[in-house]
């Protein structure tokens, strides 16, 4: 009989076993960039493939790695590959991969303090780390009643403070109010926005989507915000709720946070500032700038799995009134009741997310600061800012190309001009939207697309933690390549 139906831990099976696993993630690194980066599958390709139930016998990890490498990989699109120039970059690295490891083998559950009391305070330690290297005004730290917590990503940052904020102001409108409420974004905010919101039970009519424009490079404009609540006011809604954004995932354009913070409060609304993408690179004192004015929000958040070598999942939320959020999340049943908890001297981070149960996921970025400390973290991404810069640098010797809106990080939004295409936009975006098409089919690269103002836009993101300069000027050959072949063909 197999050992692992004996003994499912069997510690020398375990290392056996890991030490199988870690040598073939190794390898797969170390070949990464020989694979197409978007998959090249089609619909259905793994349900042709398998069977369509599981073994009756036990199977070797030999055959099941086996399997992996010609099943699971050709249909993986590879976020890690130095190729990889799509969406925002869900970076790695060594550090976060062994926390992961350590978060498994433990597989504590750190619902309350008591659970585990390492879970909590190290989540709390971290949080007030980063909140020091962000420069994060004090009125969001522990110590002056507010603090922060791990969540999985930006849209439970969303759920959770937009309930705290809906929580608040029914207390004081009186619950038969709760179809008046009001939330405010720009039409750059991210989609996961509106999601929460909808889950949430706001009436999507009640969702404003703030018109931006490219003369103000797609920010959310003060004016304009104030102008939609006065209406809001006036037809006998309740503004509630405010999301601010900090590298906007179009093209990373950056509200300015003091002002419409200044119009929020006014009207006693919770303003939460998501930068998701933007965030890690705050830690550099030459964009700590883009922070400026967040001491007038109420939660702040961004994602360290995104620019920060954390693997997936890691948001860091933080809330200038923990009280105003752990009460409308909090739960007190029976089997929780215990002495800590009673004393009021711990944190329960049940009562800070949507879920009960809550991994030891501190554990990879505890790993990841201390690994690389802040100027290792700030190298990687004025690093990656420069691989940025200098693809700016090449579209704009380009008189082909053109750049559609200011790079403030490390994302260049660019497309062939419709100067070169009839100057017809209508048959420039179509134009740039097969260009990115006959690009990614290549498999040598992947990029992704936006539309703002009407524009179809290509969006170049640098950010995979192995991208090195050499990827970045392949790519901008590929796309010189591809652009000339088809413009040859339209003359």
């Amino acid at each position: 009989m197999n050992p692992n139906t004996m003994n499912p831990l069997d510690p020398e099976e375990f290392r056996k076993n890991g030490h199988m696993v870690i040598d073939f993630l190794a390898d797969y690194y170390q070949s990464i960039q020989n694979f197409p980066v978007r998959s090249q599958v089609k619909p259905g390709f793994l349900l042709e493939t398998l069977p369509d139930s599981f073994p009756l016998h036990p199977e070797p990890l030999e055959t099941i790695m086996n399997d992996v490498q010609t099943d699971i990989i050709p249909g993986i699109t590879h976020w890690q590959s130095p190729n990889f120039f799509a969406y925002f970059a869900s970076s790695g690295s060594t550090a976060s991969f062994l926390g992961e490891m350590l978060t498994n083998g433990f597989n504590v559950v750190g619902f309350n303090w008591e659970s585990s009391p390492a879970a909590t305070e190290l989540e709390m330690v971290v949080m007030e780390w980063l909140l020091k290297l962000l420069q994060l005004p004090p009125c969001f730290s522990f110590a002056n009643g507010g603090g922060g917590v791990l969540h999985g990503t930006t849209c439970e940052a969303f759920i959770c403070t937009m309930h705290a904020a809906r929580e608040k102001i029914l207390d004081q409108i009186g619950r038969q109010n709760a179809s008046k409420l009001v939330v405010y974004c720009s039409d750059q905010t991210h989609f996961s926005f509106q999601k929460s919101a909808k889950i949430l039970g706001i009436n999507p009519n009640n969702i404003r989507e703030v018109p931006t424009s490219k003369s103000s490079n797609f920010q959310l404009l003060p004016q304009s915000l104030e102008d939609m609540i006065k209406e809001d006011i006036e037809a006998g809604f309740v503004p509630m709720y405010l999301c601010a954004t900090v590298g906007t995932t179009s093209t990373t354009t950056v509200d300015p946070l003091g002002p419409l913070c200044e119009v929020a409060n006014a009207y006693n609304m919770w303003v939460h500032v998501d930068a998701a993408y933007a965030g890690s690179a705050c830690i550099c004192p030459e964009f700590r700038h883009f922070l400026n004015g967040v001491e007038g929000a109420s939660s702040f958040s961004f994602n360290a799995h995104k620019w920060l070598l954390t693997n997936l999942a890691c948001c860091c939320l933080w809330v200038k009134d923990r009280l105003a959020l752990t009460s409308s999340l909090s739960t007190n049943s029976v089997l929780l009741r215990n002495k800590a908890t009673e004393s009021g001297e711990v944190v329960d981070y049940k009562d800070w997310q949507i879920t009960l149960s809550r991994r030891f996921q501190s554990l990879k970025l505890w790993m990841v600061l201390r690994t690389h400390g802040a100027t290792g973290l700030r190298e990687m991404i004025r690093k990656h800012v420069k691989l940025a810069k200098e693809f700016q640098r090449l579209v704009a010797m380009d008189a082909r190309f053109e750049i559609l809106v200011p790079r403030y990080f490390s994302v260049v939004c660019f497309r062939v001009s419709p100067s070169v295409i009839n100057d017809d936009e209508g048959d420039a975006n179509e134009f740039n939207k097969k260009l990115l098409q006959s690009v990614n089919a290549t498999g040598r690269v992947y990029m992704t697309q936006t539309i703002v103002g009407g524009i179809f836009v290509i969006r170049f993101a640098v950010g995979a933690t192995l991208t090195e300069e050499k990827h970045v000027l392949k790519a901008w050959k590929l796309v010189c390549d591809h652009a000339t072949s088809m413009l040859c063909k339209l003359n």
